[in-house]
Parts: C-alpha cells; structure tokens; sequence
C-alpha cells in the first residue's frame, strides 16, 4: 500500500540534517519511506492533501510518562507534607499494591494513548514506584508490552527495578535497602529483554531501567552494566538529579554520583542519565559536593542526557544550561516525564528557561531543540532509520493542522511550532505506516471512556496517600485544595 502525503510543510532531510520542504509529498510504502520531496512519479493507493499543515518525523521520548501523573499533588507542598508523601515507617513494614493488575494495566494504557496523541511515536516509559509493593515486575511490563502492540507505537521497554525505598519518620527521609528484591528485579528485567526484544514485528524493543542511583546498590550496578552489555540494549538511571541524592552516594562512595558512575564504567553510548543537573558550577550545588568536570565524563562516555523540561519547571529544577552541555559535547535528548506528554510543550520551556538563564535571545534555537527531539535521540539509540523524513527510514511521522485559529499567522515552520502550537495540534500520527491517530482521534483502540476512568485512578491515588503518610492526615489536610471548598 503505497501513501502520499501532501502539507504545506515536510520537514525533509538531507546532508545530515533536516531540513523544510514547502509545498511538497511524503510518501510511503506500508511502513518505509520511498520519497520526500514534489511531484512524486509513481501511483499511489491513497492521497492525503493535508493543506496549510507541518508534516513531522516522530518525536522520540525516552523518559516518556506510562502512567497517571503525580505532579497535580506532589510538585507544590511544603516539606512537611511533602515528608507525608513518603512511606512511613509503619507503612513500610505493612503494606501492599494500591492498584489492581486491571487498574495498573489501564493507567499504562491510558498514558500511552495521551503519548501518541502528542506526536510520540516512539517511547521508553518511566513510571511511579510509590503505589507498588516494592518496584515494577516482569508481569507489569508484560501488560505494557501488550498494550503497546495494541495501540501499534514503538517502545523500548523494561520493568524498573531497586535495591532500596526511601521512608520517613516525619523528620527526615531515610533508605530501606532491601538488595536481594534488586537483584530479582534485575533478574526479571534481563529475563524480560530476553522474551521480548524485537516483538510487535520489531516495534517493541527492550532496555534495562534501574530506578534512581540511590535506591541501587554496587552489585545491581555493575550486573546491569554487565547484563545491558551482553543483551546489547540500552540502560537508563536516573542520577544527579537532586541534592538528597547527591548527599546520599557522595555519604556512600566519597564521591558524586556522575564521577561514581565513571568509576564504575557504567557511563557508555546507549546510555542514558535523566536530568543531570547536579554537578559542580550549577548555583544550586553545595561547595561540599567538590569540583571536577561532570560534563567530560558524560561527553567522553558518550553517554546521553535525557531533559525532561515540563517537570524540571514543576519542581524547580534546570541544566546551568542546555547549550552548555551541547558545547561541551554532551548530547541532550529531551523527553516530556509529564502529563499530558507534550514534546511541544516541552520544547518551548527549554527554550525559555535556557534564555532566561543565559539572557541571551540567541540561546536554545528551535532547530537544536527540534533535533533533541528527533536525530539525538535517533543517533543516541543507533537507529539511522527514526528521527527522519528520508527514503529508506521508518514512516513515523504525525501531522500538525497550523489551520487552528489559536496559532494565528505562522512564520518558519520549526519555530512555529514550538512557539504557537501545541500537542493538540496534531491531528495526525502514524507508525511505521499504520495510522494511529486520524482527525485528532485514536482509530488503534477504543479509548471511549478513558477520561473517566483516569479520573477514577487518580482519585484513588490520591485517597491513597493517607495510609502511607506518617501523621495518617487526611487528604483534605495533606493536599488542600488552591483556595477552600465552600
């Protein structure tokens, strides 16, 4: 089946790099591109005008949210409700899932429809830990396979997995560190990879995900570096990203987490660090996590650092900066980590907090963040065929209507569309030639009556929450409303 798609906009490639094609086609046989560019010889079976329209590769997040966001209640409370946001100690001794394996299912496959419908077509799923008994398993991931297969989105996949929680006792958080329950998280996630790469006819591919660098211990370290090693898959850990952490490995190792990480040879292509913004130089850091250069250990590992902007915002955090870790060579791929998952969101908050840190209109141009969103990612996961509009790539691609009369005029398109559009914009997503979302709407799977049932397992989340907080408050007194309920 051969498809042309034609938009007033394709954004090309050649040479290397991007670029814009006014007026011209996409097209497509089944799930590879044949030809970009004007007046395309051949016949095809079905014709797409899509008129005054931005025709896109696919964004590439690879800290994508598969779950029902907690930043609606945990990115503004002050530290002692943020402490009743942690396990308590009581809690941590007796308790199970807060979720049903159906509710657990739903919330991935919920998160996955607002992915797609963001332009995301291909994603590596992070999620909460705080509503399961210990961590993810294999079963979870199994359901979230399956839910990617059906929806038709390409995935790179893998249960998380830690050797420690933190919990409190309503003055400080501590780690309970329980290795032999990491050690068989990793085992599942190795036995995972093992069952599941190259399902879904190859979209669905594997990776290994520990949870946060201080809830691992040495060993699951090491065993993942070794296991991602041998599985040739990649390996994402979120390190560097708070001052908590920073304390703890630094109390741990005598050292910071990127330079521990170094030590360890756990920093390597494929590799990927969300966050990373604790390092020495940053205005936030204490002059008692030392000096050194972070930025050469990560560029000279070829290691990649995911910028996850949308939270970063809601919990007041940044990179010191986006440019300057390009400068130096790191590479940055951005991901959205947020409900709703919004690449285009996220591109145009990058864009204003680096200019608001540097003052420099200059800084953060719309193309290099376009490309963290497509090629740097590509290139990071090794895949020459993603990331692009070419002959011979993945046909993954969506369209975005500039029609809508919230846009108003447009200028250059890539600037355009970070500027004055949005998520909501995209009217179109395909994956590998299959159409998933058509006039705005998911045509994959029936998501009738997802919005309700989102609110549902949000509310049930939340009403959660005063069994694990220490004082057992009630939610009204844990999570007050903005302004009081009359």
């Amino acid at each position: 089946m051969i498809t042309r798609i034609k938009a007033a906009f394709i954004i090309g490639y050649a040479d290397g790099d991007h670029c814009i094609l006014p007026d011209a086609e996409l097209v497509h046989e089944d799930g590879t591109i044949v030809f970009v560019g004007r007046d395309y010889p051949g016949v095809v079976d079905i014709d797409v005008d899509a008129g005054q329209a931005i025709v896109s590769p696919g964004f590439i997040d690879l800290n994508a949210l598969a779950d029902i966001d907690h930043a609606l209640f945990d990115s503004w409370p002050d530290p002692d409700r943020r402490l009743g946001l942690v396990w308590s100690e009581s809690y941590l001794r007796n308790h199970g899932a807060v979720f049903t394996r159906e509710q657990a299912r739903f919330r991935r496959e919920f998160a996955l429809s607002q992915l797609v419908r963001n332009g995301i077509t291909t994603l590596m799923p992070i999620a909460s830990e705080s509503y399961h008994e210990w961590c993810e398993d294999y079963e979870d991931l199994a359901d979230t396979a399956a839910a990617v297969e059906a929806l038709g989105l390409r995935a790179y996949l893998g249960p998380s997995y830690r050797t420690a929680v933190p919990y409190t006792d309503g003055k400080r958080v501590m780690l309970h560190e329980d290795e032999r329950r990491g050690l068989d998280g990793l085992d599942q996630a190795v036995r995972f990879a093992q069952d599941y790469e190259g399902r879904a006819q190859g979209l669905i591919r594997t990776a290994l995900l520990p949870a946060r660098i201080e809830t691992q211990t040495e060993q699951t370290l090491r065993l993942t570096r070794q296991a991602a090693d041998e599985l040739k898959v990649p390996v994402r850990l979120h390190a560097a990203q708070g001052l908590f952490e920073v304390e703890t490995v630094i109390a741990r190792t005598g050292r910071r987490p990127l330079p521990y990480l170094a030590d360890l040879g756990f920093l390597a292509e494929r590799t990927y660090i969300p966050h990373a913004w604790t390092i020495p130089g940053h205005p936030h850091m204490p002059a008692a996590a030392g000096t050194g250069d972070d930025l050469a250990l990560l560029a000279g590992s070829g290691t990649s650092v995911l910028l996850c902007p949308i939270p970063m915002a809601h919990y007041g955090g940044m990179l010191d900066n986006y440019d300057s870790y390009r400068e130096r060579g790191v590479r940055i791929v951005l991901g959205t980590d947020s409900a709703p998952p919004n690449m285009i969101r996220a591109m145009d908050l990058a864009m204003g907090m680096t200019k608001t840190l540097t003052g420099d209109r200059t800084s953060a141009q719309a193309a290099d963040l376009f490309r963290s969103a497509t090629l740097d990612p590509a290139e990071s996961l090794d895949r020459s065929d993603l990331g692009r509009l070419a002959p011979g790539a993945q046909a993954d691609y969506f369209i975005l209507d500039l029609t809508r009369s919230h846009i108003g005029p447009h200028a250059d398109p890539i600037r355009t569309l970070i500027m004055n559009t949005d998520g909501r914009d995209i009217t179109r997503v395909a994956v590998a030639g299959r159409t998933i979302v058509d006039k705005g709407e998911i045509v994959t799977v029936d998501t009738s009556d997802y919005r309700e049932r989102a609110q549902d397992f949000l509310d049930h989340y939340i009403a959660s929450l005063t069994a694990s907080d220490y004082a057992q408050r009630p939610i009204h007194e844990l999570l007050p409303p903005s302004f009081p309920l009359r």
